[in-house]
């Protein structure tokens, strides 16, 4: 079930590079990243509930926002909730 819910997160997020502004192709190739990242760590810890990736990325997300400036924090979260939304 994650491998489908990574997928689908990934394919809009594809989508959206050829309509996007330069804040939105950052938000999402950040993003990526930790998705991915989540998507495989719950893989190989065997699990396959959405709601276990989505606490993950959202963890890591907060374990890296000093990464970020507090606005590209907000495009990142921001987006992170609008393809949620789209998937679920």
């Amino acid at each position: 079930m994650i491998q489908e819910y990574e997928e689908k997160i990934l394919d809009l997020i594809d989508t959206m590079v050829e309509t996007a502004s330069d804040d939105e192709l950052f938000a999402s190739g950040y993003l990526r990243g930790h998705i991915s990242l989540a998507a495989a760590d719950c893989e190989q810890e065997g699990m396959d509930a959405v709601s276990e990736l989505q606490i993950r990325v959202a963890q890591s997300l907060k374990d890296n926002a000093s990464e970020l400036s507090p606005a590209d924090q907000g495009l990142v979260s921001n987006l992170w909730l609008r393809l949620k939304e789209q998937v679920d």
